[in-house]
């Protein structure tokens, strides 16, 4: 690396070590680089934060926000965590499965980590509580499990994989069914062993088919959401930025006059809290990508890459070594500015080491969702901290086993590519 390359790293991490903004941080290191170690007019910096929103492939993103907030003003969310009771809540360790399982039918449709740990977090942990489950255990459930919502899609850090490296979208999201059915897999397998011999804990009664067929049937149009968002696109007879769209009709269509637990007056709010939401997210990748372009101008990708090349020839090594980097990564990062920022980089080292995008693009996911419950910057600590009253500390130490569960799905994924890759390549995306 050339002294210049090191000047912009210190910057970017100075900037993010004084508690700036990421997106601020982002900005002032691109701004400095193109002012002092380019002789490009700084005209061209504010070209690229225009060109990095009028993106299309962003559209997907702010709809499944949307649809996410509807969901939680509404009553889909607590008639999703009533299929998941009905379904294992009566085994032991049974609610903790329920948690779980509802986190994967919620990731399943909002695509976002945060959204469900505050939208199944405030359900789950009193309930988990009242019912003497350890808080231990109920905190670290809560704060691990929802990262489901960006492994399983859609999920918003594959739409920004997909939308700089151009690989097939849905391609990619098929990619990460299998990692998020085995996180659930084994996460109720570790409640029931857990549990099994707990006599404290409360075991909710089985219910009877009559019972289950009620919750199911109040939970029919719930249900139908995700199956909607996936056989649209699946299909063919829609595409993922449709499907966005059409998820947010429906999820409008049956809270306000199916389950008619939203009305009318709350749209306008709802409407305005996606759109702070999407904007946080719009501004993050605007700096993200005028970064990134500072980057490419200055041929740091290209240098980057020649240096791993000369140091490393496996590329079991180099998946490992990328594994450790970027879970260091997430621990001060969000996902959407590490993907944006590192994504490029990369990306140019792939086809040396013969490893296929797609497959490289669910490993960066998974291992950036699990940053949101690493310490010191996880936002998921602190939800589920602030829901519990519990500082940073005990919760990190909480979410220890139900990480190294997700760690030991990360492996599987990263040295079993066509594993991973089958299920796309047997739907076509190659």
């Amino acid at each position: 690396m050339q002294l210049n390359d090191l000047i912009l790293l210190l910057i970017l991490l100075g900037c993010m070590a004084t508690y700036i903004p990421v997106f601020m941080c982002l900005f002032f290191t691109a701004v400095l680089g193109f002012l002092f170690f380019t002789d490009i007019p700084l005209l061209l910096l504010f070209q690229t934060i225009f060109r990095s929103m009028d993106n299309f492939a962003l559209v997907v993103v702010l709809f499944f926000i949307l649809c996410g907030n509807i969901m939680t003003a509404g009553s889909i969310v607590e008639k999703l965590i009533k299929v998941a009771n009905a379904m294992v809540s009566w085994l032991p360790g049974g609610l903790g499965m329920a948690g779980v399982l509802a986190c994967g039918l919620f990731g399943a449709i909002s695509g976002s980590t945060v959204a469900t740990v505050v939208a199944l977090g405030g359900f789950m942990i009193p309930a988990l509580l009242e019912n003497g489950y350890p808080e231990k255990y109920t905190l670290g459930l809560m704060t691990t499990s929802p990262n489901l919502g960006v492994i399983i899609p859609p999920s918003i850090g594959m739409i920004l994989f997909s939308m700089i490296s151009n690989v097939s979208l849905e391609g990619l999201f098929l990619t990460g069914f299998l990692p998020g059915v085995l996180i659930m897999l084994l996460v109720c397998l570790y409640s029931y062993f857990f549990f099994r011999n707990k006599k404290e804990i409360v075991r909710m009664p089985m219910p009877s088919f009559k019972e289950t067929l009620v919750v199911f049937k109040e939970g029919f149009w719930s249900l139908m959401l995700p199956v909607i968002i996936f056989g649209g696109i699946f299909s063919g007879v829609f595409t993922a930025n449709e499907a966005a769209v059409v998820a947010c009709v429906y999820a409008f269509i049956v809270e306000l006059f199916i389950h008619k637990s939203m009305k009318l007056s709350q749209v306008k709010q709802i409407t305005i809290n996606s759109a702070v939401t999407s904007a946080t997210l719009l501004i993050i990748v605007a700096g993200a990508t005028c970064f990134g372009r500072l980057l490419t101008l200055e041929s740091i990708p290209g240098r980057i890459t020649e240096t791993v090349l000369s140091a490393i020839t496996s590329p079991a090594v180099f998946l490992i070594a990328m594994n450790i980097l970027l879970l260091i990564v997430g621990m001060f990062m969000d996902i959407i500015s590490a993907t944006m920022i590192l994504g490029p980089v990369f990306l140019p080292m792939l086809n040396a080491f013969d490893i296929n995008w797609m497959h490289f693009g669910l490993i960066m996911t998974v291992n950036l969702a699990i940053g949101y419950c690493t310490p010191p910057m996880g936002v998921s600590l602190y939800i589920t901290g602030a829901i519990a009253n519990r500082d940073l500390i005990y919760v990190s130490k909480a979410v220890l086993p139900f990480i190294a569960i997700q760690i030991f799905v990360l492996l599987l994924i990263t040295f079993l590519p066509d594993v991973v890759l089958w299920f796309p390549r047997m739907m076509g995306f190659n």
